[in-house]
């Protein structure tokens, strides 16, 4: 049997990368400054939560495969997670300590999705006083629908094409992502709860 532990997450500041600092002003200009640093501390709250819950499962390392929402199939996926962590990512962390217990990171995403989804968030950030706050958001999620399945698609078959017979799949996926309704049925999913 192939099994797949999976955990819907909410992003970094860190894992937004080029994105973070415009994402941060929007949240601040809708929400203010207090709402924002409780947000913090709650993503902070549900990482410390992933982690225990996580590290308390009895998985065999050895026969492990991660996977990461953002990561693209690039051949340089473990210097990817080393540099997010590095820059204080608590996802991106807890990747490199289950590596260091022997689990293996494996690309997730399509670069090229990732790429024209980063463009579209770009873009929508860039129009000028056509959107603010919720309005922003709302474009984004219908402009990103469409993107999100065939993301959704690719990420489903990358896990299926990887993931060995008898093999644990512990996959870190946004929380608007459905990857679990793509899945083939041979793959037993297991919500971390």
């Amino acid at each position: 049997m192939r099994r797949l532990v999976y955990i819907p997450i909410i992003h970094t500041e860190v894992d937004m990368g080029s994105l973070s600092e415009d994402v941060r002003n929007e949240f601040l200009a809708r929400y203010g400054k207090s709402k924002w640093l409780e947000h913090l501390r709650l993503i902070s709250q549900l990482w410390d939560t992933i982690r225990k819950r996580l590290l308390a499962m009895p998985l065999d390392y050895a026969r492990t495969k991660l996977y990461q929402d953002g990561l693209p199939v690039c051949g340089k996926e473990s210097d990817i997670v080393q540099e997010l962590a590095g820059m204080g990512s608590r996802n991106h962390m807890l990747l490199m300590e289950l590596v260091e217990k022997g689990a293996a990171i494996i690309g997730t995403e399509d670069p090229n999705l990732l790429l024209e989804e980063h463009r579209k968030i770009k873009a929508i950030i860039a129009e000028p006083g056509a959107r603010g706050g919720k309005g922003r958001l709302d474009a984004f999620r219908s402009n990103s629908n469409g993107l999100l399945a065939k993301r959704d698609e690719f990420i489903a078959k990358r896990i299926s094409d990887t993931l060995e017979e008898g093999e644990t799949g512990v996959l870190f996926i946004g929380a608007m992502h459905k990857v679990e309704k793509r899945l083939p049925k041979d793959i037993k999913v297991i919500y971390l709860t």
